[in-house]
C-alpha cells in the first residue's frame, strides 16, 4: 500500500514561513510528478506546486517567488517551503503523487492557517 504522509502545517502570522514535508512509503522516483495542492474553505482544491522526475517544477501564479518545492531522494520526501505567507494561503495542503505503477495517491492533508 502506497502512502503519502504530510507534516509541518500550523498557525503563522502574515509574512511568516512554514515548511511542509511529504514522506512517501515508496521511492519518490516511482512518482511523476509529485505535487502540493491546497483547499481553502468553500473553494475547490487547486494545484500549488509540482516537481517532475527530471527536476522541472511548476507553480501557481499566486505563489511564484514565495514557495519552493523540492525533494530529498534519499529520504523519499518532498518539501514545500512557504515564505512571505499571506492570509489567502490559508487552507488544507495535500501532497499528491502520480504513481508510475498506476494510480494517483493523496496524503491526509495538513492545515495551514495564516493570521492577519
Amino acid at each position: 500500500q502506497v502512502q503519502l504522509v504530510e507534516s509541518g502545517g500550523g498557525l503563522v502570522e502574515t509574512g511568516g514561513s512554514l515548511r511542509l514535508s511529504c514522506a512517501a512509503s515508496a521511492s519518490i522516483f516511482t512518482f511523476n510528478p509529485m505535487g502540493w495542492y491546497r483547499q481553502a474553505p468553500g473553494k475547490q482544491r487547486e494545484l500549488v506546486a509540482a516537481i517532475f522526475s527530471g527536476g522541472n517544477t511548476n507553480y501557481a501564479d499566486s505563489v511564484k517567488g514565495r514557495f519552493t518545492i523540492s525533494r530529498d531522494n534519499a529520504k523519499n520526501t518532498v518539501y514545500l517551503q512557504m515564505n512571505s505567507l499571506e492570509p489567502e494561503d490559508t487552507g488544507v495542503y495535500y501532497c499528491n503523487g502520480r504513481y508510475m505503477m498506476g494510480g494517483t495517491y493523496w496524503g491526509q492533508g495538513t492545515q495551514v492557517t495564516v493570521s492577519s
